[in-house]
Parts: C-alpha cells; structure tokens; sequence
C-alpha cells in the first residue's frame, strides 16, 4: 500500500514524505523530480517551451507508473488532481492524504521559491494562491481519504497523524 500526498505547493508535501520515508523505510517517488529528469530540464522551462498541457501530459504518465509499485510514499505536485485519470490511478493500491494549510501559512513557506511558473497571469502572489485553492478544493477532497490541515501542525504531528491513520 502506498502513500500519496496531494496538496497546493507549500503545504508540506516534500518535507512530510522524507520524514515518513525514515520512519517508515518506504522510498520517495518524487513525481515533479521525475518529471524534471524524463524531460532533462526543470520545470519553469518545460512550461515555457512545451505549455501546461505538455508538463500535465508528463505527470500523467508518471501518475501511471505508481501503479507499478508498492510500500512508496509519493509526493505530487500540486495540480496532479486535475485530471481525473490521474486520480483514479494515484488510487489504486494507496491511501491518499490531502495535505492543505491556509494562505497565509503557504505564502509564508513559498514566498521564496522560484522553482515553479505562475498558474495564473497577471495575478498577485497571494490572489493566484487564493484563486487556485478554490478552483482546486473540491478535487482535492474529492480525491482524498484523509484531509490534514498542516496549517498549526509540525512535521512530526502530520507525520504522526498519517502513520496513525494508516494503521
């Protein structure tokens, strides 16, 4: 059984699956770090050469190779939700745990971060957060088993609610 992690960017997705790597002995299937090594070049510049059709294309195909595999934990990116086939197949032979937090806790982690293209055009940092949580919360829950707000929690608490959960 595997454990997938759903979420936007910022919520604890990547640092909960290196945890829960250690304290389970599961590997990491990184789904962003497979996509950036399949195309050779990092995510900015594949959305700027190829579009976002191209990249959702990409972690589609990487959504189906998780079938492949058992006792992983695999961290996704933000926007795997919003093809439903990558749902169905994240699914099967997992437990998937919706990570979210607030916009304020996720501006605060990710005000930093350049490693991903805007989602939406000419909108503020916190106005394309704030518009692309809505636009994703319903498949979000929907998609999820278990929802975790990691907005006042650390690392280990969210840690140990999955570990719980999965028992």
């Amino acid at each position: 059984m595997n454990i997938v992690l759903i979420g936007y960017r910022g919520t604890g997705k990547s640092s909960v699956s290196r945890i829960l790597s250690k304290e389970l002995g599961y590997p990491v299937l990184n789904m962003d770090d497979k996509i950036v090594e399949k195309a050779g070049m990092p995510i900015p510049e594949i959305v700027e050469k190829f579009g976002w059709n191209r990249f959702r294309d990409m972690e589609s195909e990487i959504a189906e190779q998780v079938l492949k595999f058992d006792n992983h934990i695999v961290d996704t990116g933000g926007g795997v939700i919003l093809r439903d086939k990558n749902v169905e197949n994240l699914r099967k032979n997992s437990k998937v745990f919706w990570l979210k937090a607030d916009t304020t806790t996720i501006v605060k982690r990710i005000k930093h971060g350049t490693h991903r293209p805007s989602l939406t055009d000419r909108k503020s940092f916190v106005e394309e957060i704030e518009e692309v949580l809505i636009r994703r919360k319903e498949k979000y829950e929907k998609a999820a088993d278990y929802t975790i707000d990691t907005s006042k929690l650390s690392l280990s608490d969210v840690v140990k609610q999955i570990v719980s959960l999965m028992r």
